[in-house]
């Protein structure tokens, strides 16, 4: 009877389990709490024992395919057959583990194993069998019918979304350690069990996620949004699944360790409540000899905890029959362990830090001058190339004061040999990064010596990979800002009491500043955006601790004459203004534009070839006028201002393609083309879209399309036609709507009254989800009755609510590309401003591949000047900065240049000094002549710590997207507070930025 109403609900799924889904994303989903199975007794409760006959329900089986079908729809059927496949597989391993392991058990005469135990073992794997035969059916009976409906969304929906599915899923992996733990002690006592095991019993699925089949359907097929739902439905259960994996495999980690330490009060410490475990890894600790050499090595269990560092031997013991067949957790030795506040990283070629009472230890030798670690033959080779560059500036000097003149004995050649030294030097610096990509090295205090004074001691520990060194020296340093104050705790969660601990990957507040001069405080916060720019000069370890690359740019107004925008740099840990300009208008919008693809040229057609200006920043002022800003990199420059021809306030601008659109206050948005030939907009070409009566408040790019609040209303604005389709987002005409953000295949939106967020699907328009933001009344001031959203941004999984009252909620959503409906509880930051949250800005960037790759910087490199000039943007800034008192370096506000040629030098002994390399360079030493080439152009923008390349360079490394992502959030307001009691705040009439830093995502 079961498995006959799943086979109509299959047929009717979308009539039925779709609609389901969408009446139950519009109520508050609550997190299933986990079921405690500590006694290891199976409850049935819940489920219900249904035998799957194959005779009755044969598994799915695609039919033939038919002759004209479309290209998508032959693949959309070798997805959904790998579908198939994939489930057939599960169940039949599934069933294999009952029948000829969990049977055989229960059945053995005497018992191998007591019935508690096999209970233990097996536990709800009965109930994973029943769950996908249930699904078996229902894909079965829509496997058949695929040819005429081609709908398979919803069936996921149906299926998956179901409580019964996260509390198998849940209870099994949380009984998962439990269970190979008893194996593992069946097998050591139970000569007789050992031998009945064959395979291994870890049969955790990741979840099969319908993706590939949303890629292939097109926009308005009947699939595609119960497709878009399955996946957020699929995402949300795989989240929920790894995380109590991850807290269950923390815990066994965390108990294990517990069990293999002699020290009492370090076991103390690790049986607190408190601690939580961050990162582990088996690394190899190297020791290196005076010449470079590798002594020893030895692998070392390292554990990252919230507050502490921990180095452990692996201590395997027992058969190795058994380990082969079961898990067995290794017994760990500690051999040291330190506060994580005194655990430094250490780079390569980085000089110790020096105290006069503390005494440095490497390597089993003990010295008490500065310490230089990492391989010591490259960090020799560093110095004799810098002090023979020292030497060559002297000699230039010298050669500089003769009275003749000589062909080959003149400063343009001195000043030759001091490039290629240079050039040089920067390769060398390179193969030191290189080293240092796969070695994480750390300065750990040790026990004070006999005179009483404190010792540190240096440990180097080989990574498997440039990405796990990446990890290790982001989590290391948001360990330590989670230690201050401010972030003990960070967020809680209402709804719960404050009884959730945040998790680790929880926003950290890295720091707060304020934004603009003291005199300036009158001003109110109006816009923010980030202009990503790459920095080739980031080291290695600064990459995986210094905020997302590039600038971010802070506007404000004062009355309707003055306008102010303040830059940051933001290549380092903290934000550093490098930038301040006033206008003569407040500023109302920005809007960071880049520079126009190959797609988008074409479509000019022209036959002019002009320069190109890069990416743009444009500004809206409330005079009317917009002007148009080079990007930082080119030391924001104004290149264009306009005024629209209503003269009216811009309140937002947005772009897409080759259109600038301008919303006004008179109800209109004013939509310009870019000119013919470059990437500037062409006032001229000004055309007005009339979307209603009350102000434009806010644009969003969906897509070729852009969204458009006016009032109550939003207007869908199409591409270059400009046709509007418009639909109602809010029952009450006198609410508008402030702000708008998509993620995903829906777009969030807030109100000007209210504390509730509605979710519209981008396709459909349909409304698919409402939730209310509510904040306990003690967080509120005095006078403060209800919340007000000021400020909305989805980043990095999280939904961030900025309110009136400069209190934050972040809500967790989907990050794939689903429906982003809120599927959890929120989180209330404890970090406020003192008013209104005026703008909430994320920032990321992500690392080049040069960081993830081991080989030598040298390979690969071109015999060309271009294979050349591409490593010199890899130069550091140490480097570059020696040429500041040359006589290229005259005056830096109007910036740097430095172009220099290797002129002829043949017939001249001595070895070829040259940065080519020797296999490519072209030369022997019967040819000692230098080869014409030409030095790239840089120049140095107002940021100091920023070198850009020149525009006869290629952009193919900036254009390559990588996996390692770092990410920070920032926030504007009045004042900072903190919503804990007796808490500290700054001034309130005080413009303060929050800057929140994410962990880096691999």
């Amino acid at each position: 009877m079961l498995s006959s109403y799943l086979m109509k609900a299959a047929r009717n799924g979308t009539k039925d389990g779709l609609e389901k889904t969408k009446i139950a994303m519009m109520r508050k989903v609550p997190f299933l709490s986990k079921k405690d199975c500590t006694d290891g007794i199976e409850e049935d409760s819940g489920y219900l024992d249904v035998t799957v006959s194959e005779l009755k329900h044969p598994p799915p089986q695609l039919s033939p395919m038919p002759d004209g079908l479309s290209s998508q729809q032959v693949v959309r059927r070798h997805i959904l057959g790998s579908i198939i496949q994939s489930e057939r597989s599960y169940l039949d391993s599934l069933k294999r583990i009952l029948l000829e392991y969990k049977k055989p058990l229960m059945e053995a005469e005497p018992r191998i194993l007591s019935l508690k135990k096999i209970q233990t073992v097996f536990y709800r794997l009965k109930e994973i069998l029943q769950c996908h035969s249930m699904f078996q059916i229902a894909l079965a009976s829509r496997v058949a019918e695929w040819d005429n409906t081609e709908k398979i969304g919803d069936l996921f929906v149906a299926s998956f979304s179901k409580s019964m599915v996260l509390d198998v899923y849940s209870d099994y992996i949380n009984n998962f350690t439990n269970a190979m733990g008893l194996i593992k002690k069946a097998c050591m006592s139970k000569p007789a069990f050992l031998e009945f095991l064959k395979v291994n019993f870890s049969t955790y699925k990741s979840v099969c996620v319908p993706q590939d089949m949303l890629e292939t359907t097109p926009v308005g097929h009947q699939d595609r949004l119960p497709l878009q739902l399955a996946l957020t439905e699929l995402e949300t259960l795989a989240e929920k699944l790894n995380e109590q994996k991850r807290l269950a495999e923390q815990l066994a980690e965390i108990q294990q360790l517990t069990r293999s330490v002699s020290d009492r009060n370090l076991s103390k410490q690790l049986n607190s409540d408190q601690k939580q475990l961050i990162l582990s890894e088996t690394l190899i600790e190297t020791v290196f000899g005076e010449k470079g050499q590798v002594l020893k090595s030895k692998e070392r269990k390292v554990f990252l905890l919230n507050d502490m560092l921990v180095c452990a031997n692996i201590n395997v013991k027992g058969p190795p029959d058994i380990s082969s067949l079961v898990p067995i957790g290794p017994k760990y030795a500690v051999k040291w362990s330190a506060p994580l506040l005194q655990v430094q990283v250490v780079e390569v070629g980085q000089e110790t830090p020096q105290r006069k009472d503390s005494i440095y230890q490497q390597s089993g030798k003990w010295t008490a001058a500065g310490l230089f670690l990492g391989p010591p033959r490259l960090y020799q080779e560093l110095q004799e190339l810098q002090h023979d560059l020292s030497v060559v500036e002297e000699v230039t000097l010298l050669v500089g004061t003769l009275q003749g003149s000589y062909q080959n004995l003149n400063t343009t050649v001195g000043q030759d040999w001091c490039m290629a030294l240079q050039r040089l030097i920067r390769i060398k610096e390179d193969e030191i990064q290189c080293a240092n990509k796969c070695r994480l090295r750390l300065m750990v205090p040790g026990k004070p010596d006999k005179s009483g004074h404190p010792v540190s001691f240096t440990v180097v520990f080989s990574t498997p990979s440039p990405i796990s060194k990446i990890s290790w020296v982001n989590r290391l340093h948001l360990a330590k800002i989670a230690l201050r104050d401010e972030n003990l705790p960070g967020w809680v969660c209402v709804e719960d009491d404050e009884k959730t601990k945040p998790p680790f990957w929880c926003p950290l507040l890295a720091c707060q500043l304020p934004v603009f001069t003291p005199k300036m405080q009158d001003l109110k916060l109006q816009a923010a955006l980030y202009n990503p720019v790459h920095c080739s000069l980031l080291g290695f370890s600064a990459a995986s601790t210094s905020l997302p690359q590039g600038y971010l740019w802070v506007a404000s107004g004062g009355d309707d004459s003055h306008g102010q925008v303040e830059i940051f740099s933001l290549n380092r840990p903290t934000p550093r203004s490098v930038k301040s300009f006033s206008l003569g208008s407040p500023v109302l919008c920005l809007e960071y534009i880049t520079e126009p693809s190959t797609e988008e040229e074409l479509e000019t057609q022209t036959s002019e070839v002009l320069p190109k200006i890069g990416n743009t920043i444009c500004v809206g002022l409330l005079d009317g006028n917009i002007l148009v800003y080079g990007s930082v990199d080119t030391a924001a420059q104004c290149l264009l201002t306009f005024c629209n021809p209503e003269g009216c306030p811009v309140l937002c601008l947005k772009h897409s393609a080759n259109f600038l659109f301008a919303g006004l206050s008179n109800g209109k948005v004013a939509v310009y083309n870019r000119k013919s030939g470059e990437g500037l907009w062409d006032p001229d070409s000004c055309r007005h879209v009339v979307i209603g009566c009350a102000p434009v408040l806010k644009l969003l790019q969906i897509d070729k399309c852009v969204w458009a609040s006016c009032a109550n209303q939003v207007s869908v604005i199409e591409g270059s036609s400009l046709r509007t389709q418009s639909f109602e987002v809010h029952p009450d005409p006198m609410v508008s709507v402030t702000h708008m953000v998509r993620a995903g295949g829906g777009v969030w939106m807030a109100f000007s009254e209210g504390s509730s967020l509605r979710l519209f699907h981008t396709e459909t328009l349909e409304h698919l989800q409402e939730i209310n933001i509510s904040t306990p009344s003690a967080y509120l001031s005095p006078g403060q009755k209800s919340v007000c959203v000021t400020s909305l941004l989805i980043c990095q999984g999280l939904l961030w609510v900025g309110t009136a009252q400069g209190i934050i909620v972040t809500l967790p959503v989907p990050r794939l590309e689903g429906i982003p409906k809120i599927t959890g509880k929120g989180m209330t930051s404890l970090n406020a401003h003192n008013g209104p949250v005026e703008f909430l800005v994320a920032t990321s960037s992500i690392l080049s591949q040069d960081f993830l790759k081991r080989d030598s910087p040298t390979e690969g490199v071109d015999s060309s000047g271009g294979g050349e000039d591409k490593k010199v943007t890899n130069s550091s800034q140490e480097s570059l900065q020696q040429a500041d008192g040359s006589p290229q370096a005259e005056d830096k506000t109007k910036g740097v240049l430095l172009q220099y040629q290797l002129r002829s030098t043949s017939q001249l002994p001595g070895k070829l000094l040259t940065a080519r390399l020797e296999e490519s360079s072209g030369s022997t030493q019967d040819s000692l002549e230098h080869t014409l080439e030409d030095g790239s152009i840089y120049e140095l923008s107002d940021d100091p710590e920023v070198w850009v390349r020149g525009p006869g360079q290629s952009s193919k490394e900036e254009t390559r997207r990588e996996k390692v992502t770092s990410a920070a959030v920032i926030s504007g307001g009045k004042g900072f507070r903190r919503l804990a009691k007796s808490s500290n705040s700054h001034d309130s009439s005080e413009n303060m930025l929050m800057v929140w830093q994410l962990p880096i995502t691999v």
